[in-house]
């Protein structure tokens, strides 16, 4: 058991030490992924559960309605499907996951999706409920940044 956390210490201290060598340009990288991941897992959740039906319909599509109707749920399932495969790019482009497609590929998703984040922020920036432009522009902008910073250092 004590062999075991002397293992554990070693390995991190090695990894740290990886890290450290590691060109600055390639821990910007990943931590850009890092953070677009994370934040594009949080409006993940937020759209398994309006999926689930739960009132948070505030946060998303204009705030219209506070719980999802089915046809927007329909909607929020493909939603879904594109931020998860969202999430695997720009952690492919990270270099956490091995890779799906080719570098110029994964570079140009990771665009288009820093693209699609950047009208998203603006819809949002624009729409009536404060929940959803409070909330969810700051989470859009952030994640667009991300991408693009990602997109560029690959």
């Amino acid at each position: 058991s004590i062999y075991f956390y002397f293992i554990q210490a070693d390995d991190m201290v090695s990894y740290n030490r990886k890290i450290k060598k590691m060109p600055i340009s390639n821990r910007r990288i990943k931590m850009s992924a890092i953070i677009a991941a994370v934040l594009f897992s949080i409006i993940t959740i937020l759209n398994i559960l309006l999926i689930l039906g739960l009132p948070l319909g505030e946060f998303t599509m204009g705030g219209q309605n506070k719980v999802l109707p089915e046809k927007l749920r329909i909607v929020a399932v493909f939603t879904l499907l594109i931020q998860i495969f969202a999430i695997i790019i720009v952690l492919q482009a990270g270099g956490y996951l091995t890779q799906w497609f080719s570098i110029r590929t994964t570079k140009i998703l990771c665009f288009a999706y820093a693209v699609f984040l950047l009208i998203n922020t603006f819809m949002n920036l624009i729409s009536y409920s404060k929940k959803e432009k409070y909330t969810m522009t700051p989470l859009s902008l952030i994640s667009a940044i991300c991408f693009f910073l990602t997109a560029i250092r690959i």
